[in-house]
């Protein structure tokens, strides 16, 4: 199994999340800190979507399946191929 790149970006995803989204909650009783922001807490708000998409991403990065072939395994691709390499000898 070769290393899906969501892995690793939905780990980053969800730890920087989890980070913001529990700071979020310790300091959502001191309104001052946001007022700045319209009273929104947006280290709660932000670091639950990034903890969501995190999560999202490492799901698929686990579950899903890459549809990746070789040209040669498909007829598209053997004609792709075909085309792309008698332009070039065209070019030459």
């Amino acid at each position: 199994m070769a290393l899906d790149i969501r892995i690793p970006i939905g780990a980053m995803f969800a730890i920087i999340g989890l980070l913001l989204f529990v700071y979020g909650v310790f300091t959502a009783a001191g309104p001052r800190v946001y007022e700045k922001s319209l009273s929104i807490n947006v280290n709660l708000w932000w670091g639950a979507a990034m903890l969501v998409f995190g999560l999202v991403m490492f799901y698929f990065g686990r579950h899903g399946n890459s549809s990746v072939r070789l040209a040669e395994e498909s007829a598209e691709g053997r004609a792709m191929e075909a085309h792309e390499h008698s332009a070039r000898l065209k070019q030459d």
